[in-house]
Formats: structure tokens, sequence, C-alpha cells
């Protein structure tokens, strides 16, 4: 009689049997997408492939579901690749995919995957070398389509929330075999037009649509632009290597737009740092013309004649000033000096002696000083202090 299994032991013997077949491992099924989902909570991606005969379980977990450059949708063909295994719980297999590619595109991934891969290599998408937005940019550059809808998002977003920012059109082909190569010649002309930061963009479509986004030569074109680039093509589940070559990747054109609008705090924030700055070089023009002023002050005031005028009448009053206290003194000493000679010459004075009682005998008005000076019967003056008296010689006597 065979074994009795438990429903658990033969779902196990089943998951290790299957797992144990390589063949299971890594293979690729085609199929129609049905009863797409994503779990709300986790992520997962849970759906059903079907032919026209048959159907298959099949789970995508969100680390495999965010790397897809697109959002699959039921009733999508899809090629599927990953793992077969059992879902022990409820008894049935499954395949675990970490890759979902739109059919009949399939050499196309193969061949964007290839063109990832080599930018990847280059350096193209890493991190380090991607620019930092500007806080306040003055002038935007928009490189897209005249006529699509991705130009009129972006530009209801600027005039309602940032309508000091200067926004420039470079039109460009984004869908067809010539948008690479137009796509390319406007990122050159944006780059090189003074803009703070550019803005890649066009609306969602099918991944043929965007294939000009996905060439090598528009990721390159992109990351040789030394302005910040904003990328914001397709719809938010949308990625193509532009996205991954641009400093920045927004989810739609509005938000790109969103993302060159500085916030009101911001822009609060910079008036104040504007305001300050003015105040400091207000004040620091002030004083410099303050102190121009008062230079000017003084060398007017040294200049002025009237002020001359002043500063010399001063010298002058000091000058007479001097002068008169010279002349005080020269006078002083002449004073002095013909005092002492008046004594002098008071004291020679042969009529000082007079005032002390004594006479001057004069003969014909000269002074009598021996008796060889006069004869008898000569006529004499005796000079007294106060008067003088007339005489004559009548003889002589011994003293």
């Amino acid at each position: 009689m065979a074994s009795i299994l438990s429903v658990s032991q033969l779902n196990r013997y089943i998951s290790l049997k299957l797992g144990g077949d390589v063949k299971l491992k890594g293979l690729t099924v085609r199929g129609e997408l049905s009863d797409f989902k994503i779990h709300y909570k986790s992520g997962h991606a849970y759906f059903t492939l079907k032919d026209e005969t048959s159907q298959l379980k099949g789970v995508m977990f969100s680390r495999s579901l965010q790397k897809l450059g697109f959002m699959p949708q039921s009733g999508m063909g899809v090629l599927c690749s990953g793992n077969l295994e059992v879902y022990e719980a409820g008894g049935v297999y499954q395949i675990i995919a970490s890759e979902l590619i739109p059919a009949g595109i399939g050499a196309k991934f193969m061949q964007l995957n290839a063109v990832k891969q080599k930018l990847s290599e280059m350096g193209v998408f890493a991190e380090e070398r991607k620019k930092k937005l500007p806080e306040l940019p003055k002038k935007i550059a928009v490189v897209t389509s005249l006529n699509g809808a991705a130009l009129q998002d972006v530009l209801n977003i600027m005039r309602r929330r940032y309508p000091a920012g200067e926004l420039e059109i470079f039109p460009a082909q984004v869908q067809g075999e010539t948008a690479p190569a137009a796509i390319t010649g406007a990122l050159k002309k944006a780059d090189l037009s003074g803009a703070d930061v550019v803005i890649l963009t066009r609306g969602g479509g099918s991944f043929e649509d965007l294939m000009p986004f996905n060439t090598e030569e528009v990721a390159l074109a992109v990351s040789a632009c030394k302005t910040p680039v904003i990328s914001a093509v397709g719809h938010e589940t949308d990625t193509t290597l532009a996205d991954y070559a641009a400093d920045m990747r927004a989810p739609t054109p509005s938000a790109a737009a969103e993302m060159c609008a500085p916030t009101t705090e911001l822009m609060l924030g910079a008036l104040d740092s504007v305001t300050a700055r003015l105040d400091s070089s207000f004040v620091k023009m002030l004083s410099l013309r303050s102190e121009k002023l008062e230079a000017l002050s003084a060398a007017i005031e040294r200049s002025d004649p009237l002020s001359e005028i002043k500063r010399r009448s001063g010298l002058l009053d000091l000058l007479e000033k001097d002068m008169q206290r010279a002349v005080r003194s020269v006078i002083s000493e002449q004073i002095n000096t013909l005092e002492n000679l008046s004594g002098r010459l008071k004291a020679l004075d042969p009529l000082s002696v007079l005032d002390r009682g004594y006479t001057i005998t004069m003969k014909d008005g000269q002074p009598v000083s021996s008796a060889d000076d006069i004869n008898i019967g000569d006529d004499i003056v005796i000079r007294f202090k106060d008067f003088a008296a007339e005489a004559r010689i009548t003889g002589f006597t011994d003293v």
C-alpha cells in the first residue's frame, strides 16, 4: 500500500522536485497579463499569465517592479522571466518574475539594456557627477515639443508659482527616428543659453514613443550639459536613460516645474538675505560717504579765503601783541638808560654845586677857575643858586 502524505508534505515534495529542476530556473514565458494588481502595503505585484488555453500565476516583488521602465497593465502581452516555484500554503505553483518585457519588442529591450549597461560602466549615471539644482533659478530652459501637453503643464505651474522666473523654450521633436538628433541639438542650445536649469520633458506614451529618450545619443547629451538638467519624460512609472543621466528625475512635467519654482519660505528667506545685504551695503556706503564728506569739508575749510584771513588775522594779533611787548620793553630799557645817563650827567653838571651853597664866577660868559683869568678892574658875574650878581675886581687877597 502506498504511503499516506499530508497536504503539506505533498506540497513540500512537489516544491522540492520543481526547485531542483534547472529547466525551471531563469525561464521566460510568453503570455497576456491578467488581474495585474500591486499590493498597497508591500508594493509586490500579483498577476496571471494566460494564453488561449491555459494560465499561470505570477508574482513580482517590489524591488524588481521598481526597476522596470514601464508600468505593466492587464491585457498587455509580455515576456515574463523568472523562476518557477511552489507556493506551499496555497498549493499552487507560480512564476517569481524578475523581469517583464512587453511582447513584440523584446529585442529592443535587450538592446536598451545593453546600452544602459554601457553607459553605466562609462559613469554616465554615477551619483557623484550629478549637479545640485539652483534654489532660485533666474532663467529656466525647457526642451520639449511646442505642441505637447508637457509644455502647457510647465507653463501653468511657472505662471502660478514662480512668475518672476524667466522661461525660454527650445523646441524639439520628441518622437520618431529624427527625434534623438533634435533633442540633442536643443539640449546643446539650452546649455549655452545662460539658463540656471534645463527641463527636458514630454508627456506619456508607449515604449516606442519614448524610445528617443532611451538612446545613447540623448543620454550622453544630457550628461554633457554643464547646466543642471531635470528629466521629466512620460508618466511616473516610465523611466528612460535620459532620466538616469539627468541630475534630477521628476515623475511628471508639472513636478519638474515645481522643482524649479522656489517655495514661499525659500523666497522669504532669500528676500531677508538680500535685505540684510542691502542694509549692510547701505550702512557701509553711508559710512564711506560720510568720511569723504568730512574730508572734503576739511579741505574746503583749509582752502577757504575767509578761513585763511581769520587764521592770518589771529597770527597778526599775536605779532601785534609781541611787537607791543617788544616796544614796551625797549622803551622801558631806554627810560632806564636815560635815567642812568641823566643821573650821571646831573652828577657832572657844574651848576649842581650851587644847590650846596657854592657860587660860580663868570667873566665874559666863561667860568673863572684861577687868578690868571681875571685882572683888577674886570667886571665879573657871580652866579648863585637862584640869582646872579655883578661885581668888579678891586684887588686880590691870599687864601
